[in-house]
């Protein structure tokens, strides 16, 4: 049988929103009984007291919205994870297919270091020992021994005659301020002056290509006044380019005037080194 008071309390708590103590002075009843009257009905939201874990519900809430699963809240926000099935349960799991991938790579990548760190550091402490015991081995270099670096650095990376074209002067482009070091002192080796040389920087046209000759004029130790107007390469935002950034510095190109008889030489100095290996 329903109590007579029942639908009056149930007025009090969903239309007035008054709290269980109002509606026991109201209507003057007991405590036990204002309960059982009340059973179901949620309280008013101004009778809740606050909850230092309250940002945490939305956040969880949001998380979940975006497709994270409850073990990835519970990560994220530092909870337990029986916290964040509370929270979250009555959401529906509708994971987003990026932000999944994404979770995943990240957890694979955490174990995976954890797995093989250990092994990282012990093999990136024999390699360095590796790297210094061969640096060790080259010591000073001879003139007789830069010459033949040199000579073998131009044949890789400098301009050489081909069928359709006779080359008739020592040309040498790289990006790497050791090579581009190494070819100067060859150069040099053979008698020439680095401040007789040509120098250009060929650098994307969306770079800072004044400050890439500048760059390059310290490295090289010449005055900056004393390089080329750079020369630009169109950029095509289409391309996925790496060599960007501010170690971007371009390639410098170095000329080295009047050289056609150490071009001669240069292929003279190849001959020599491909007659002279040992028998294989």
């Amino acid at each position: 049988m329903t109590h007579p008071l029942a639908a009056e309390a149930r007025r009090l708590r969903t239309e007035e929103e008054l709290s269980a103590r109002q509606i026991r002075e109201r209507l003057g009843i007991g405590k036990e009984l204002a309960q059982e009257l009340l059973r179901g009905i949620p309280p008013p939201e101004w009778t809740r007291r606050p909850n230092a874990k309250d940002d945490l519900r939305e956040r969880a809430v949001e998380l979940r919205g975006q497709g994270l699963s409850v073990n990835a809240i519970a990560e994220r926000l530092a909870v337990s994870k029986s916290t964040a099935y509370l929270w979250v349960r009555h959401i529906p799991f509708d994971p987003d297919p990026e932000a999944e991938s994404a979770r995943r790579r990240a957890h694979s990548k955490v174990m995976t270091d954890a797995r093989w760190s250990e092994h990282r550091v012990a093999r990136d402490e024999l390699e360095a020992g590796i790297r210094d015991k061969a640096t060790r081995w080259v010591g000073r270099l001879k003139e007789r021994e830069l010459v033949i670096a040199g000579a073998v650095l131009y044949w890789c990376e400098g301009a050489k005659t081909k069928s359709w074209r006779k080359q008739t002067h020592l040309d040498f482009a790289n990006t790497d301020p050791g090579l581009v070091e190494l070819f100067i002192r060859f150069v040099e080796a053979l008698g020439v002056d680095r401040r007789r040389l040509t120098y250009r920087v060929y650098i994307h046209e969306s770079a800072d290509a004044l400050a890439a000759s500048r760059w390059w004029a310290d490295r090289i130790g010449i005055d900056a006044g004393d390089m080329r107007r750079p020369s630009l390469k169109r950029h095509k935002p289409s391309t996925n380019r790496r060599n960007t950034g501010e170690d971007y510095h371009g390639c410098l190109v170095i000329k080295v005037p009047r050289s056609r008889r150490l071009y001669v030489r240069v292929e003279g100095l190849m001959a020599g080194i491909f007659a002279g290996m040992p028998p294989g």
